[in-house]
């Protein structure tokens, strides 16, 4: 007999500027996919932030729906004038998505968290005061 879990942990958005930072670990119940993705629509929305990072480096597992979340953020932050990066990518994953058919529209990737943020145009060391 399982026993059900209790309300996970929302995942921290970070702002760096104009640039939200998400850093994903482990595995991401839909949920809590759905709930970032409400959370980020919202704080792009009362922030008038111009950029999101997402790091998925801690990710080994991405299936169909999480990469439909990941495509819709994209969406929804393209449409408050803000682009989508995804960074840190692991090999399996990427090859995970291009077998579920997989496109991710919208969205820019880059190797790690710095390399998003210089995609974006903010430098990763520091930036505005």
């Amino acid at each position: 007999m399982s026993v059900p879990a209790g309300p996970a942990a929302p995942v921290p958005v970070l702002a760096l500027g104009d640039v939200l930072l998400v850093t994903l670990q482990g595995e991401l119940h839909d949920g809590m996919a759905e709930q970032l993705q409400q959370d980020i629509t919202r704080r792009i929305a009362g922030s008038g932030a111009t950029g999101v990072v997402i790091d998925i480096s801690g990710v080994e597992i991405v299936d169909s729906f999480l990469g439909r979340v990941l495509a819709e953020i994209a969406s929804s932050a393209g449409l408050l004038a803000a682009r989508t990066v995804l960074a840190g990518m692991r090999p399996a994953v990427a090859i995970t998505l291009v077998e579920l058919g997989l496109t991710l529209p919208g969205l820019l990737t880059a190797l790690d968290s710095e390399r998003a943020l210089e995609l974006l145009g903010t430098p990763a060391g520091g930036g505005r005061t």
